[in-house]
């Protein structure tokens, strides 16, 4: 005999698991299905951004670099002395994984709170919106419902010339749990998730070189900003080479040797470790039965309206498995649209103001339009730029790399991007999201009192800039 749900959730990560709560809070009957088994051997929910992805990442982003700044002389400047600084690996690791037992253990907990009803399993669409859940032991259940909110994530492309084998060429799971530091890693993609691996292993001793296919870095990032990261990590150690299309790679006595073609013809390098970080794929394949309606493009993506409905009435997708940005909050922010419209509410999304963050140090955040958009556009407008070397904050906290750029529209002065290099950029960014929320115009934020001293008021500098009024830098002469 099958269950009733008002609404039944496949798959917990960010996307899924929110919806969920949400959708409970709302009155609704709802259960999710989670098949993720974790370390433990149990279920974990959370998703890849709990378990393998966003949260573990940031846990070593962390600790690596309050390494790098001890070991390397990053406190002298501070008066801080520190001498025969070592690095336990496994306890960095392990650190990591009580994170990341912290945070699923959480969703669990909330689950409960909110009256959903966690169900373990691999969940498939069939028709008439129920649901079938394959559980562990082979056993099968159907879930009838009458909404069904698929949330099934991605997983790691997984490319013909470099063949994962889960020990000397890795994906960016296995790259979260070396327990030595590689002599010699390399990372092919120069994406968010390549850099960010590619800066862990560095800061603690790697010798890492980046292979990246296209001959221009981070395509999605303003041109200004992206030169100004180049440059950095460059200085940092990273031997970034760009338009090195990989062509094979062939394991041999514990090490891999990558083959690849760039601008000076074939070339080969050796490497202890590899990590494959080309992008992410939607997990949609054994999640759709046979004439469910659901439709996907043949990239595996399900095709959904602005307000993730299928075109199959009462079933919807959300997160990595739909058109946009492969991003944690823009799952949850989908699954939360979604749980409310089920109800009836208006709810929708600003898919234009969607920041995007790249967790290096520095920082790199985004939101909205970069100038190369702009100019392809034709639309006409202006920069305000704010160097953190100008910022007493950051001067104090010896962190006084990057800038703020913020642009705006020449003729309406609303602003149209914020782009930031630099220290705590994820959260300054989050600032341009809520102004350009408002339709603040960069006169808006400039008249906006800032406290003082903070890498806030950088944002604050640049906006004044953008209408040649900055006060602690000299304005650009108008022409």
């Amino acid at each position: 005999m099958s269950q009733k749900f008002d609404v039944v959730v496949i798959g917990a990560g960010p996307g899924g698991y929110v919806a969920a709560i949400r959708a409970a809070q709302l009155g609704l009957k709802t259960a999710c299905i989670e098949k993720y088994i974790g370390k433990d051997n149990k279920v974990a929910l959370g998703g890849t951004c709990l378990n393998v992805g966003c949260i573990p990442s940031k846990a070593l982003l962390d600790s690596s670099w309050k390494y790098h700044e001890a070991h390397d002389g990053g406190l002298d400047v501070h008066g801080i002395s520190t001498k025969g600084v070592s690095i336990d690996v496994p306890a960095m690791v392990g650190r990591k994984d009580q994170i990341v037992k912290n945070l699923t253990g959480g969703v669990a907990t909330l689950f409960k709170a909110n009256g959903v009803t966690m169900v373990e399993g691999h969940g498939k669409l069939l028709t008439n919106k129920q649901v079938e859940v394959t559980s562990q032991d082979g056993s099968v259940s159907i879930l009838d419902a009458e909404n069904v909110i698929i949330a099934s994530g991605s997983t790691p492309i997984d490319i013909p010339p470099a063949k994962l084998n889960h020990d000397t060429i890795v994906d960016s799971t296995g790259a979260l749990d070396f327990q030595t530091v590689p002599k010699k890693l390399g990372v092919i993609g120069a994406g968010v998730i390549g850099l960010e691996l590619g800066s862990v292993w560095s800061r603690l001793g790697s010798e890492v070189v980046v292979l990246e296919a296209q001959d221009k870095f981070l395509s999605l990032v303003d041109d200004q900003i992206a030169k100004d990261a180049m440059k950095t990590f460059t200085k940092q150690g990273l031997d970034i080479r760009l338009g090195a299309r990989v062509t094979g790679s062939e394991v041999k006595k514990g090490k891999v040797t990558v083959f690849f073609t760039d601008a000076e013809g074939e070339q080969q390098i050796t490497f202890d470790k590899l990590i494959v970080a080309v992008g992410r794929r939607p997990v949609t394949d054994m999640v759709l039965g046979a004439d469910t309606g659901v439709s996907i493009d043949e990239r595996g993506f399900i095709f959904v309206d602005d307000y993730c409905a299928t075109s199959v009435p009462g079933v919807y997708a959300i997160g990595d498995i739909v058109r946009g940005p492969m991003l944690a909050h823009k799952a949850s922010e989908e699954g939360i649209m979604v749980a409310e419209r089920i109800v009836g509410q208006k709810t929708q999304m600003s898919y234009d103001l969607i920041p995007s963050v790249i967790y290096t140090h520095p920082e790199i955040a985004w939101v909205g339009k970069n100038e190369q958009q702009l100019k392809s556009e034709g639309v006409e407008y202006k920069v305000g730029v704010f160097p953190f070397a100008a910022s007493g904050r950051a001067m104090a906290a010896n962190d006084t790399g990057g800038m703020v750029k913020l642009i705006a529209d020449a003729k309406t002065d609303r602003v149209l991007g914020v782009h930031v290099i630099g220290p705590s950029a994820a959260e300054l960014v989050q600032q341009g999201v809520i102004a350009m929320e408002f339709g603040s115009s960069a006169e808006d934020l400039g008249l906006t009192v800032f406290s003082h001293p903070t890498l806030s008021e950088a944002l604050h500098e640049a906006a004044l800039a953008a209408n040649g009024h900055a006060i602690h830098i000299a304005n650009r002469k108008k022409r």
